[in-house]
């Protein structure tokens, strides 16, 4: 399917499959989730997803991880009418901050940054992130959060991978992610069959 198609009949979760392979090889993620938010019907329909479990939440801020993360953050929290908080890689602030150490789905040591002037007590917080694979980055998301005395509503991503980590923020966190149950094997084996229908049209250009 050619990516700005929207199909007649739009089945739960049909935006997946415009998700694109990794072709770049191993020092990359497995694949590139953010060819779904070209198809303006396909990032609309994400993000509805998304938002079903939190209907009945109340949820005064969202929040998106840096940098995949702004974008759909920003857009869940236009469809809220909420506003949007940045959390970013250190040094990007020039401002006071607080800041986490982390180890990503690279295993590499990072650190990731929230500015001091927004988080506060009874704040209610939808941390939302593109993908979470091994649940580093979204744990170091809900510390900022929480060590700024602000509540995490829950978290919001594309596909929560059955890590350990993934695990762990399904146990002890509400969350949403927008895999349906019979794909979720697919996604902890990191490889979706609708990957063959985009490397045919890659073939065919």
């Amino acid at each position: 399917m050619d990516v700005l198609t929207v199909p007649a009949d739009r089945d739960k979760a049909w935006y997946l499959s415009l998700m694109a392979p990794n072709t770049k090889g191993p020092k990359f993620a497995w694949l590139d989730p953010s060819r779904l938010y070209c198809n303006s019907q396909a990032l609309a329909d994400c993000v509805k997803d998304l938002l079903t479990p939190f209907h009945n939440d109340t949820i005064d801020l969202v929040a998106g991880i840096d940098a995949m993360g702004f974008i759909l953050g920003a857009s869940v929290a236009t469809t809220l009418g909420k506003g949007f908080l940045a959390i970013r890689k250190a040094g990007h602030l020039c401002i006071d901050t607080h800041s986490q150490q982390y180890s990503d789905y690279s295993g590499r040591e990072k650190t990731m940054e929230v500015r001091l002037d927004v988080l506060k007590p009874g704040l209610r917080v939808l941390i939302v992130d593109q993908w979470i694979e091994t649940g580093g980055t979204m744990k170091a998301a809900i510390k900022l959060v929480e060590n700024l005395g602000a509540t995490v509503v829950g978290v919001a991503a594309v596909a929560i991978e059955n890590t350990e980590g993934g695990k762990w923020i399904k146990e002890n966190y509400k969350y949403s992610h927008c895999i349906p149950e019979e794909l979720q094997n697919q996604i902890d084996q990191q490889h979706l069959d609708s990957f063959q229908q985009i490397q045919q049209l890659n073939e065919q250009k």
